[in-house]
């Protein structure tokens, strides 16, 4: 194994040493946005995280993923990184895609009513400065070679610049991309099929600014997408019917100006492209996301089209689904069955983005004159009818993600918790910051701990695996929302016995917290931390 401090690992519960020292808790392979994100989350609970990485320590900005959605945005103000990210970016409170369907996503009840244009290595930027602040150890220029596991821990071994290494962890999760090495260690198939081949990219200047910072349609003959980037920087995606060619054949500015002015009728006097590429789009996903102590998110998971943007994003969720379980499991405050329903929650979200991304592209690339009518109608029903309409939005911002919650369950189990406004002037999102679960309850809720009069610190500052907040309004339901933001339990139990029983049980089945166990009581942030561009 190459020199480097170990540290003594934790035994699969976290209560105690394991059978064989650790070099650190969890290895993720991976320095995309999903990678990121996960390994900041992991190190601001306290655990070890080293970040292997294939690339140099320099962000590439040579980037795909152009658009980050309303529920990626609320993901990132848990972490205190959305606003400044909107600040930078193009938000579109319309889009009209193939110049036909309107996508409105002023109609979501979110702090982020919008469609952000920024480019990817906009959001790694603050990712990657999060995870350093937060003590991951970054190891780039890191090859993976492979990986063993047993029932205490894995080990990868990879290749440097000065040879061979290996790093031992007690799980092991892959955000390594579409060629992921991880998923080849484990043996997993990756099966599905090519959806659409030679598309291009490129960046480029334009002599004329087009009508808004996204502009995308397609007509059967082609498809194409501009969006800006900053900097007078466009990226340019698009497909060429008639000029269909493999990966490795060398594309121009002219075939980029060309397929532009077939699908959106002008190439806006393209110059000084910086670069030209031309790629594949796949279909595929993996049929388990964990196999034993490693696990995969992002692209190593599931691979779809670029319609409807949803790639990252669903990457990015991924990742807030998995962290706040294995932190949950190293740290001794829930069994290793927690880590089953990642597959459970996740991977149904993967099968629907490859549908929906699917469907677009398909639909947006019907040749024949009749099927083109087809999509005009359909393009049509979806504007006119609200319920299709909103149920679009929903599915492509990710605010209607809803996971399963079990026979019995209240019915907003499952479900995402939007921003509430707590007493004292402060949001959720605000107190998710912590990593920690919140329970909003009434104020003077039985068994719950209430602010200190007058204000001051919390009464169990720090030590508390849940922080409680209290409704603004005189709404009477108790809810207990997961780090992640979802609702994991809620009662309307007004029988004070009943109630409270309800209450200590979801305690200590989410959160391991018994009977006489310290829980933190928020006094929330001022009203003002809400005031920003993004929050109005």
């Amino acid at each position: 194994m190459d020199a480097m401090n170990r540290r003594t690992g934790r035994s699969e519960s976290g209560a105690g040493p394991a059978r064989e020292a650790r070099d650190t808790d969890v290895i993720v392979v991976g320095a995309g946005p999903t990678g990121l994100l996960l390994a900041g989350d992991l190190a601001e609970a306290g655990l070890g995280v080293t970040l292997l990485e294939r690339r140099p320590a320099e962000i590439s900005n040579l980037t795909r993923a152009l658009v980050v959605h309303a529920r990626t945005l609320e993901q990132l103000d848990a972490r205190g990184l959305a606003d400044e990210l909107v600040a930078g970016g193009h938000p579109l409170t319309g889009l009209r895609l193939f110049g036909r369907v309107t996508i409105d996503p002023t109609r979501l009840r979110t702090r982020f009513p919008f469609v952000l244009v920024t480019p990817q290595f906009e959001v790694e930027r603050l990712l990657e400065r999060r995870a350093r602040r937060a003590g991951v150890t970054f190891r780039h220029d890191s090859e993976v070679l492979g990986l063993d596991q047993d029932a205490d821990g894995v080990t990868v071994r990879f290749r440097t610049a000065e040879g061979l290494g290996a790093i031992r962890a007690a799980h092991v999760v892959g955000t390594d991309g579409v060629r992921s090495t991880i998923r080849e260690a484990i043996g997993l198939p990756f099966p599905g099929k090519s959806v659409i081949r030679s598309l291009v990219l490129a960046d480029v200047r334009l002599a004329q600014e087009p009508d808004s910072p996204l502009m995308v349609n397609a007509n059967g003959e082609a498809f194409a997408l501009i969006a800006s980037f900053g900097g007078g920087l466009y990226r340019v995606i698009g497909w060429n019917r008639h000029h269909q060619a493999d990966d490795d054949a060398p594309a121009d500015l002219d075939e980029i100006r060309e397929l532009t002015r077939l699908a959106l009728g002008s190439d806006y006097g393209m110059h000084d492209a910086r670069w030209v590429s031309r790629f594949h789009s796949d279909e595929r996903q993996v049929p388990a996301y964990r196999v034993g102590r490693v696990f995969l998110a992002g692209d190593a998971a599931h691979v779809h089209s670029p319609a409807g943007a949803m790639g990252m994003n669903t990457g990015l969720q991924d990742a807030a689904n998995l962290s706040w379980k294995l932190a949950a499991v190293l740290q001794g405050h829930a069994p290793d069955s927690l880590l089953d329903s990642y597959q459970t929650e996740r991977h149904p979200v993967g099968k629907q983005a490859l549908r929906s991304s699917g469907a677009l592209i398909r639909v947006a690339l019907l040749p024949t004159g009749p099927g083109r009518a087809v999509r005009t109608l359909a393009t049509q029903v979806v504007n006119r009818l609200r319920p299709l309409s909103r149920r679009a939005i929903r599915t492509i911002s990710g605010i209607g993600i809803a996971y399963p919650a079990g026979p019995g369950a209240h019915p907003l189990a499952g479900h995402r918790a939007p921003d509430i406004r707590l007493a004292g002037g402060g949001r959720l999102y605000e107190l998710l910051r912590q990593g920690r679960f919140v329970l909003i309850t009434p104020a003077g809720e039985p068994g719950v701990p209430q602010a200190p009069a007058g204000g001051g610190d919390s009464p169990h500052p720090g030590d508390g695996r849940v922080v409680t907040a209290f409704w603004r309004s005189p709404r009477r339901t108790a809810l207990l929302v997961r780090p992640d933001g979802y609702i994991a339990w809620a009662t309307d139990a007004t029988a004070p016995a009943e109630r409270a029983a309800a209450l200590r049980g979801a305690l200590a089945h989410w959160t391991g917290v018994e009977d006489g166990a310290p829980i933190a009581t928020a006094l929330t942030p001022p009203a003002h931390a809400a005031d920003t561009p993004a929050g109005r």
